[in-house]
C-alpha cells in the first residue's frame, strides 16, 4: 500500500512493514519517476519504508534533480539550490510521515544529488548509498559528517563516470567524516545484481551496527 500526503515535490511514499530498520529516500536517475526505484528499494531493505520524489527539472522531457550543461558537465549553481530544496521536501516528509532521517538510495543523477545533500545538508540523511555517482560540486563547503556511513559502487566500465572522478567523491566524503565503502563493480553504468547484493549486504550491517 503506498500513500503520499501534498508536499512540495510530486513523490510515493510506502510505509515501513518491518521495524527498525531505516527508511529508504529514493533518488532516481534521468527520465525516472517517482515509482523507478520502488523495486530497488524493496529488494535492498525489505519492510522499511521508501520515500521517493520526482525530480523537478526537465530535460527533453526527461525528469531530473539538477540542471546539467551538458554530460558529466553540472550546473552547479542549480546543484546547490535542488541539493537544498530537497533537503527541505525531506525535513517535510519525515513530520508529514514520522520517519527518523532517511537513508538516501540514488542512481546516477539521483545519486550526485543525494552526494550533494551530504556536502550541503548533512543533516538531512543518515548515511547514503551511491549508485553510479560524480562529484557533484567542484568547491563544496566544509562539510561535517561525522562518521556517517556511504556505500559508493561505481562501475568499472562506465563510459559516462571516470574512475578518477568517483575515486575523488570517495576521497571528498572520507575528508570531511564520512564512513565510506567505495567498490567497484564489474560493470557499466547500468545497475546490476551485485549491486543490488552490496548495497543489502549493506543496509543489513549498518543497521545492525545502529542497533549493537
Amino acid at each position: 500500500m503506498t500513500q503520499a500526503q501534498p508536499l512540495s515535490f510530486t513523490h510515493r511514499f510506502v510505509p515501513a512493514e518491518r521495524p527498525g530498520v531505516p527508511p529508504l529516500l529514493l533518488l532516481h536517475g534521468t527520465g525516472g519517476d517517482e515509482s523507478d526505484l520502488l523495486p530497488l528499494g524493496r529488494a535492498v531493505a525489505p519492510g522499511s519504508a521508501l520515500l521517493s520524489p520526482r525530480g523537478k527539472v526537465l530535460e527533453g522531457g526527461m525528469p531530473r534533480f539538477f540542471r546539467r550543461l551538458r554530460e558529466g558537465v553540472f550546473d552547479e549553481e542549480d546543484v546547490r539550490a535542488r541539493a537544498h530544496e530537497l533537503a527541505d521536501f525531506v525535513a517535510e516528509a519525515r513530520a508529514a510521515y514520522g520517519l527518523p532521517a532517511p537513508v538516501a538510495l540514488g542512481f546516477s543523477n539521483g545519486a550526485n544529488i543525494a552526494a550533494a545533500m551530504l556536502l550541503l545538508r548533512p543533516e538531512a540523511l543518515a548515511g547514503a548509498i551511491l549508485l553510479r555517482a560524480m562529484v557533484p560540486l567542484g568547491d563544496p563547503p566544509a562539510a561535517h559528517l561525522r562518521g556517517k556511513p556511504v556505500l559508493l559502487l561505481s562501475g568499472q566500465m562506465d563510459p559516462i563516470v571516470p574512475a578518477d572522478n568517483a575515486a575523488r567523491l570517495a576521497g571528498m566524503l572520507r575528508d570531511v567524516g564520512a564512513t565510506v565503502q567505495h567498490r567497484i563493480m564489474p560493470t557499466g553504468h547500468g545497475l546490476s545484481q551485485d549491486d543490488v547484493a552490496a548495497a543489502s549486504t549493506w543496509v543489513r550491517e549498518m543497521t545492525a551496527a545502529s542497533l549493537a
